[in-house]
């Protein structure tokens, strides 16, 4: 009777083992490159996730984006997830000197939903783009984290839900209006700030007769507003 047991137990520990081992999250990783000329507009369209955009010093814009299941799969279900992952498009149209990306994805409702302010979505997703530093960036952001980094030209973003991190050059001279309904806004650079709505939202300006704009807008999250700090090269050692 110890040996069937033992055996049983043994079995179950190994169906366990096997079926951990054949789960894994569905991922699909796409590197996209579009000629684009310096000065022209990005917009981003019902974008969703983590956004990341930077500025670089070279033509055309590179967008590398990563969609992936929340949940490990098992292998019989894979085939599924893939086609479920594919009803998730991302396209870029270029209209002149501005650069269209939209996000196309199915939005699914639970209950309790995970979020009051936002869709549910049964996907993960991560954009990586690169663009022309002196690149005008507008973006219109559902649920997720976005990260604008080294850009030096105007910019609007707007984001549902999820915090908003800007770090500019600190030599740069900006208009910045921030505001969000529930979260703080930090700034590096100096300004007015003042709370809003029963002291959950906040709000931060800076005028000046600078000819960029920063129009930040958080429905539910914080915008940092940062300055890149360049570490400065030591003086040679003396010999």
């Amino acid at each position: 009777m110890k040996l069937q047991i033992l055996a049983v137990v043994c079995g179950m520990s190994c169906l366990v083992l096997a079926d951990d081992e054949f789960k894994q999250k569905v991922q699909v990783t796409k590197t996209e490159h579009v000629d684009f000329p310096s000065g022209g507009t990005v917009r981003l369209e019902n974008s969703t996730g983590e956004l990341t955009v930077e500025g670089w010093d070279q033509p055309g814009v590179e967008m590398i984006t990563v969609k992936s299941t929340k949940a490990e799969i098992a292998s019989a279900g894979r085939e599924n997830a893939f086609r479920a992952l594919d009803r998730v498009r991302i396209a870029m149209e270029r209209k002149g000197a501005e650069l269209v990306i939209t996000t196309d994805f199915p939005r699914h409702r639970g209950f309790p939903p995970p979020s009051p302010l936002g869709s549910a979505t049964n996907f993960d997703l991560q954009y990586r783009i690169r663009v022309p530093r002196d690149t005008r960036l507008i973006v219109g952001h559902d649920v997720g984290e976005v990260h604008l980094d080294g850009l030096t030209s105007d910019i609007h973003a707007t984001v549902l839900q999820g915090g908003i991190t800007l770090r500019v050059p600190p030599e740069g001279q900006y208009v910045i209006d921030a505001k969000s309904d529930l979260g703080n806004v930090i700034s590096d650079f100096p300004g007015s700030a003042k709370r809003r709505f029963w002291l959950v939202g906040h709000e931060f300006m800076q005028s000046s007769a600078a000819s960029h704009k920063l129009y930040l807008r958080d429905g539910f999250g914080d915008i940092i507003i940062l300055k890149i700090r360049t570490p400065q090269t030591p003086p040679p050692l003396n010999r």
